[in-house]
């Protein structure tokens, strides 16, 4: 199974997709109204597709009836203008069935399956876990590989092998190996995903599909025109996007904060739907909200497409 064309795959959610953040009241209930105007203005903004209830979307602390709110209601705001791909990996594969199916009914276009966490299956494991879910519904899957999380790779070898499941069509990338990516993007047709957002260049010059970022909750029009002018072949428009970034993406994502609480944050200094993290996250104190609030402010004066 191999393939040398530089998009190895046609991109099954788009290729600008954002980690959407789960908007709570400040009580902490589900804010369904705030979600549907975050993702109607990141669509707006040119985000191709939405994932919900992923690792910015806090799908440790949200229950299983409110990930099936959210996904009805945001589907009901953007459409058919954008794909939804439903966060549905626990460390049960039989969990993991079950919201797969719910998220089907409740109408997304994809499902964001992780690694089992905690129990650390070795590779066969992996591996039957993800048919047994691909197997149990009739949307397609896009493995979350994100080993600093889940204690487990999701090795290349196995990538290769679930490739040809028919359901099985895409990876989010969170390995940092860049190695193994390259391997993967040679030998199958898998829709690659960056998922950091450090690497959304390096990944998408050597035959990525797009991204999934959590920056972009913030700046959704930022990548997009990275990805497009690398397109246009203007290459060093595009480095010079992914670098501009990096006064986001550092304080965002490499400070020591998960990117749900530095993206709630941030949005709600911006007066856009975010509300409080749940516990055990907490919120960012009042200095580390001004410094990101600065650096957006920074990266995006004179740059309206930038904006949030």
């Amino acid at each position: 199974m191999t393939t040398d064309a530089a998009r190895p795959a046609p991109p099954p959610f788009g290729r600008a997709l954002c980690a959407m953040i789960t908007p709570f009241s400040e009580s902490g209930a589900l804010d369904l109204d705030g979600a549907q105007r975050l993702a109607d203005r990141l669509v707006a903004a040119g985000c191709d597709g939405l994932v919900l209830s992923g690792t910015t979307g806090e799908s440790p602390t949200t229950t299983d009836a409110e990930k099936s709110a959210l996904v009805t209601a945001v589907r009901e705001a953007v459409g058919s203008r954008a794909a939804l791909v439903a966060g549905v990996g626990t460390a049960d594969t039989r969990h993991t069935v079950e919201l797969a199916l719910a998220a089907e009914k409740a109408g997304a276009d994809g499902l964001l399956v992780v690694a089992p966490y905690y129990s650390r299956p070795p590779q066969d494991a992996l591996e039957a876990h993800f048919r047994e879910v691909a197997d149990a519904c009739g949307l397609p899957l896009a493995l979350y590989d994100i080993p600093g999380r889940t204690g487990t790779r999701i090795e290349p070898d196995t990538l290769v092998r679930l490739a040809g499941h028919p359901r099985i069509v895409a990876v989010k990338d969170c390995s940092y190996d860049l190695l193994g990516a390259q391997k993967v993007l040679s030998r199958a047709p898998l829709a690659y995903y960056a998922g950091c957002d450090e690497q959304i260049l390096a990944l998408y010059a050597i035959g990525a599909t797009g991204y999934v970022s959590t920056v972009a909750n913030v700046v959704p029009g930022l990548f997009r025109a990275l990805l497009d002018a690398f397109d246009a072949g203007d290459t060093k428009a595009a480095a010079l996007l992914q670098r501009r970034a990096l006064a986001l993406i550092e304080p965002m994502m490499a400070a020591g904060l998960p990117g749900a609480v530095t993206a709630k944050a941030l949005l709600g200094a911006l007066g856009l739907p975010s509300g409080p993290v749940r516990a055990p996250l907490r919120a960012a104190d009042r200095e580390t909200t001004a410094a990101l609030l600065a650096a957006y402010r920074g990266l995006t004066s004179g740059a309206a497409q930038f904006q949030a």
